[in-house]
């Protein structure tokens, strides 16, 4: 069996549309939407709003972990907007998410399996899904006799993206599982080597349930993304090989597994 994985998206449907030719099967762990493109600042939902000079200041301030300074930077760009109230700001954003959505399911192969990532609206989804998608997120799926097991979104982080979970509703999901042969996350366990991002120069959330999880089930993969440039692309945990798909959005290719 062929399974073409892809991770962080972040708007890029023209690679999508033909991530799943040749696959048996095609998994997305999430992570659609492009708020903010740390390769080209003139790009994403925020230079939409904003200009691509705030966007530049922004990037820069979260790069550098002044979360603090990031966040009046926002304040201030939305002032200059006339907008205060968070109901308005979100009605500004979601018109932005949804035509992103539109897009990019559009471009989604079906069928496919698919999780949430940290930066997706789940709530929008059911509008977007078309026929063949499968969202499994705390679930499993039997594939060809083998039980895979998926487990979106992302931990509670000062970079406050909209699918952020408390540890305890993160873990549940992940107690939820049962044994799996493979497993889908869109976070990585928490591992040094899996979660420094050598660009941004900084420790990316994982998760230690997923650590304790691989460490105790010994699922044959772990495959996840998140971490768009990680110190390394995969290690073994006793029997499981663990393995950052890649940043589709840099790449435009998906990771190929042969189980």
């Amino acid at each position: 069996m062929r399974v073409h994985v892809a991770s962080d998206v972040h708007g890029a449907s023209l690679a999508l549309s033909g991530a799943a030719a040749g696959s048996d099967v095609f998994v997305c762990l999430g992570d659609l939407i492009l708020f903010l493109d740390y390769d080209d600042p003139a790009r994403g939902i925020f230079a939409d709003l904003f200009g691509e000079a705030h966007a530049r200041a922004y990037i820069e301030a979260r790069t550098a972990d002044r979360f603090a300074e990031a966040h009046d930077l926002s304040v201030a760009a939305w002032a200059r907007l006339g907008v205060t109230e968070p109901a308005e700001k979100w009605t500004l954003m979601q018109a932005m998410v949804k035509a992103q959505y539109e897009e990019l399911f559009d471009a989604m192969p079906s069928p496919a399996l698919l999780t949430y990532g940290n930066v997706d609206v789940p709530a929008l989804w059911s509008d977007y899904l078309r026929s063949g998608h499968e969202v499994v997120d705390g679930g499993t799926v039997e594939v060809d006799g083998m039980r895979w097991g998926f487990v979106g979104g992302g931990l509670v982080s000062p970079m406050r993206t909209p699918y952020e979970l408390s540890e305890a509703d993160f873990d549940a999901k992940v107690a939820a599982l049962g044994p799996v042969d493979v497993l889908f996350t869109h976070i990585p366990p928490a591992l040094p080597d899996l979660t420094y991002d050598v660009v941004a120069r900084r420790f990316e959330l994982g998760s230690r349930s997923l650590l304790e999880y691989v460490r105790e089930v010994q699922p044959r993969y772990h495959l996840f993304g998140h971490v768009h440039q990680p110190l390394a692309a995969r290690t073994r945990v006793g029997r499981t090989e663990c393995v950052n798909v890649g940043h589709f959005h840099g790449r435009g290719q998906p990771f190929v597994l042969e189980l």
